[in-house]
């Protein structure tokens, strides 16, 4: 485990040039009201580097010459803090986890970075400056880079971000072993709402089982925010809610994950409330799951997103036309207005570009749906998939999908 954070480190040296340096925080917890605050989820590119996964931690990569120091900030211990909110990491602990040997304490930070830019030993510092969109607000890396560049205006500041993305598309074996352990939770989590799954269940209910069954089985907790969309909210791609009873006759879009040693697995499955499906339901599932075996089979090197999207949509659209839903391509977008895919990894959502072609290692979703809001029908099918030199490996393929395999199921537990 440890040699695995240590490679990621080598192999984000490369990057660095002599004078040059990357700094990634783990990040803080948010205030959530009064004295509380939101559960801390670690900084995933601070994590890839390190294997910690403490709060208000930092490490430090700095180039000098052929050598590249790394230097790891953790905070101290307090005895009266501990009292209230656990004890700290020591030293050896995080040494122990993270192969990093020169380690300090946070509070020298800024010290020690002043110190690195008056000797002249640095003059350019990539942080992880990600931003998804315009709109998205400052987060702290962005305040501590615009404070830095007030101090240095001639120390030069870029983003490492399009970098480590780039790197944590391909997959080694401890992080394949983490997300196949996530999906089997993921498995464990979605047979026991299966169990529960009846009329009068509430969303909300059955998203809980599935968090109970998850940490029951080891998990960290879960990748996203269950959704548990019945009924007329199945059409809603990221329905949260979560919030009325599941009506008998009607199906539960259930898209969920469990996240593993910070690793994430992501799998939807459309389930029949009442025990078994509609004529008309198995009809539009059984378009889903041909769209979705079709581009499991064209998973492949070489692929791109929008080239696998296009494999999904010629199903799709056949089907569709096929039984009048359609009568022209262009209104496939009225029923399917999502991709079929994109990367997974330390995120369910994993960072990476849209236009890369797909290459060995790479883990991505497949996830065909139809959504028929005049009908009340929404249905969504994902897996995840290795991209390996033969062709797409189906990680979930133990999870029952057939409408078969489904109602079998559920007819074992609601006699």
């Amino acid at each position: 485990m440890q040699s695995f954070f240590m490679n990621n480190r080598e192999n984000l040296c490369h990057f660095l040039e002599d004078q040059e340096a990357l700094v990634l925080f783990s990040g803080k917890s948010l205030k959530s009201s009064a004295d509380a605050f939101y559960p801390f989820r670690v900084n995933k590119n601070f994590y890839y580097a390190t294997g910690l996964k403490r709060e208000n931690f930092a490490v430090a990569l700095l180039r000098r010459g052929d050598e590249v120091a790394v230097k790891l900030f953790i905070e101290a211990g307090d005895e009266h803090a501990e009292k209230w909110y656990g004890r700290k990491m020591k030293k050896e602990m995080a040494q122990r986890v993270s192969g990093i040997e020169d380690i300090v304490y946070i509070d020298a930070f800024h010290t020690w970075l002043n110190n690195e830019i008056y000797e002249g030993r640095l003059k350019k510092l990539y942080l992880d400056l990600e931003k998804i969109s315009w709109q998205e607000p400052d987060g702290f890396v962005h305040r501590e880079a615009a404070e830095i560049k007030s101090r240095y205006p001639f120390l030069v500041l870029d983003s490492i971000h399009p970098y480590i993305s780039e790197l944590r598309t391909r997959k080694y074996d401890f992080e394949l072993e983490a997300m196949r352990q996530a999906i089997k939770m993921t498995e464990i989590g979605l047979e026991k709402v299966l169990q529960d799954l009846k009329p009068g269940v509430y969303e909300y209910q059955l998203a809980s089982t599935f968090l109970h069954e998850v940490q029951m089985a080891g998990g960290d907790g879960l990748s996203f925010d269950t959704i548990a969309a019945s009924g007329d909210d199945g059409v809603i791609l990221h329905y949260v809610e979560n919030n009325k009873p599941v009506a008998g006759g009607t199906l539960l879009l259930f898209d969920c994950g469990a996240q593993y040693n910070e690793y994430c697995a992501d799998i939807t499955r459309t389930y029949p409330a009442s025990g078994t499906f509609s004529e008309r339901q198995k009809l539009i599932y059984n378009i889903v799951l041909k769209a979705e075996e079709a581009c499991i089979k064209a998973a492949k090197p070489g692929m791109t997103f929008e080239s696998l999207n296009a494999v999904c949509k010629a199903v799709l659209t056949a089907e569709c036309k096929a039984i009048g839903l359609i009568k022209d391509d262009e209104e496939l977008s009225k029923y399917y207005y999502h991709g079929v895919s994109h990367f997974l990894g330390l995120d369910a959502h994993d960072v990476g570009s849209r236009q890369m072609i797909f290459e060995e290692g790479m883990v991505i979703t497949v996830e065909p749906g139809l959504y028929i809001a005049e009908e009340g029908i929404g249905i969504r099918i994902e897996d995840d998939v290795l991209i390996t030199e033969s062709g797409g490996v189906d990680l979930s393929k133990g999870i029952i999908k057939t409408i078969e395999e489904i109602e079998t199921f559920m007819a074992m537990w609601h006699k």
